[in-house]
C-alpha cells in the first residue's frame, strides 16, 4: 500500500536545506501540508534568516503541494508556541512533528567551551522538547500523532569530538522511550531516526566519495515509515545510503552477587558473565530492570 498523508498537517523543523528540506518535500508530494521551520542560521547556530524556509515552501507550492515558511527557533518557547498556532489557524490541526533542527559545536571535551556544551543541547533537546510539548495536547485531543526525534549514532554509539552532540542525541532517544509509553493510548508513535546523510552538518568530515553515496533523500523513506498511519514506536531506525537498520537499548540476563564485602570484587571478577548477551532483552519499560534484579535476588535467597 502507497503510503500518503492527505489531509495531515507536518510540521519539520530545520526544513530550510538538508535532511529536513528532503522530509518536507516528501511530505509535501504524498499529500500533507507542511509548516517549513527554518531559523537559517549557520551550522555552528549563529545568524537567522527566514530565506531558506521560505524557498523550500516556495518549492512545494510550485509542486502543487501545501506550505507555510516558518522562521521560529527551536530554543523559543514563544515562538515554537506560535508556530503551532499558525499551523493550527491555517489547517486546524497538527499531525506530524518531525524534529529535526540541529546545529554542531565540534571540539574534543577538554578544549570545549562549557556554553558550546549548553547551546547544543539547549537545541537538539530542549528544541526537540519545546515543538513535543506544543503539539502534544493538540495531538492528545485529536487521538492521532506522530513523532519523530532525530538521533545520531554519535549518540548511539560515540564519535571524537562530538560529546555535546552526542549526549543530546542519545537524550532524544530516553525522551522517545518515555513519550511512546505516555502517548500510546492517545495513538501518538514516538520513534527516532538516526541519518547518515551529506549535508552542512557532515560535508567537512567525509571523503568527497562516501558524501555522493550518502544523499539526504536516502534517509527520508524511512521518515515516511515512522510517521505513516500504520508507523511502530518505540522504534530507533538507522538510515543511510538506501539502507535501514534498526538499534535497540538492551539488557542482558546477568548474575546475582549479593552486597557482601567482597560483592564489588565479585561484579569485577564476573564481567564476562555480567556481560554475556544471550538471553538478553528489549525491555517494554524501565521497571524490567527492576523487576530482572528482583526476581535474582528472590532467587538466590531460596
Amino acid at each position: 500500500m502507497t503510503i500518503r498523508f492527505d489531509g495531515k498537517v507536518a510540521i519539520v523543523t530545520g526544513a530550510g536545506g538538508g535532511l529536513g528540506r528532503q522530509h518536507a518535500l516528501a511530505l509535501a508530494a504524498r499529500g500533507a501540508a507542511v509548516v517549513v521551520n527554518d531559523l537559517g542560521g549557520k551550522v555552528d547556530g549563529n545568524g537567522g534568516a527566514a530565506t531558506a524556509a521560505n524557498a523550500v515552501a516556495e518549492e512545494i507550492g510550485k509542486a502543487g503541494g501545501k506550505a507555510i515558511a516558518n522562521g521560529a527557533s527551536v530554543t523559543d518557547w514563544n515562538a515554537v508556541q506560535a508556530m503551532v498556532d499558525q499551523a493550527l489557524r491555517e489547517w486546524g490541526r497538527v499531525d506530524i512533528l518531525v524534529n529535526n533542527a540541529g546545529i554542531l559545536r565540534d571540539k574534543t571535551f577538554a578544549k570545549m567551551d562549557l556554553a558550546d556544551f549548553r547551546l547544543v543541547i539547549d537545541v537538539h533537546l530542549m528544541g526537540a522538547v519545546n515543538c513535543t510539548k506544543a503539539v502534544w495536547e493538540t495531538m492528545r485531543a485529536q487521538n492521532y500523532g506522530r513523532v519523530v526525534m532525530t538521533t545520531s549514532s554519535t549518540g548511539l554509539f560515540g564519535n571524537f569530538g562530538q560529546s555535546n552532540y552526542g549526549a543530546a542525541k542519545m537524550a532524544l532517544v530516553g525522551l522517545m522511550q518515555t513519550l511512546s509509553l505516555e502517548g500510546a493510548k492517545h495513538n501518538i508513535q514516538v520513534n527516532c531516526l538516526a541519518p547518515t546523510a551529506a549535508t552542512r552538518m557532515t560535508e567537512n568530515l567525509m571523503p568527497e566519495a562516501v558524501l555522493r553515496q550518502l544523499e539526504a533523500g536516502a534517509v527520508t523513506p524511512g521518515l515516511l515509515a515512522l510517521v505513516a498511519d500504520d508507523a511502530p514506536t518505540r522504534t530507533i531506525l538507522c538510515a543511510g545510503a538506501g539502507s535501514f537498520e534498526r538499534a535497540h537499548v538492551t539488557l542482558t540476563q546477568g548474575i546475582y552477587v549479593g552486597n557482601g564485602a567482597d560483592s564489588a570484587e565479585r561484579v569485577a571478577a564476573h564481567l564476562d558473565a555480567i556481560s554475556d548477551r544471550s538471553g538478553e532483552t528489549v525491555p517494554e519499560s524501565g521497571n524490567a530492570q527492576g523487576a530482572l534484579e528482583i526476581a535474582k535476588a528472590t532467587a538466590a535467597q531460596r
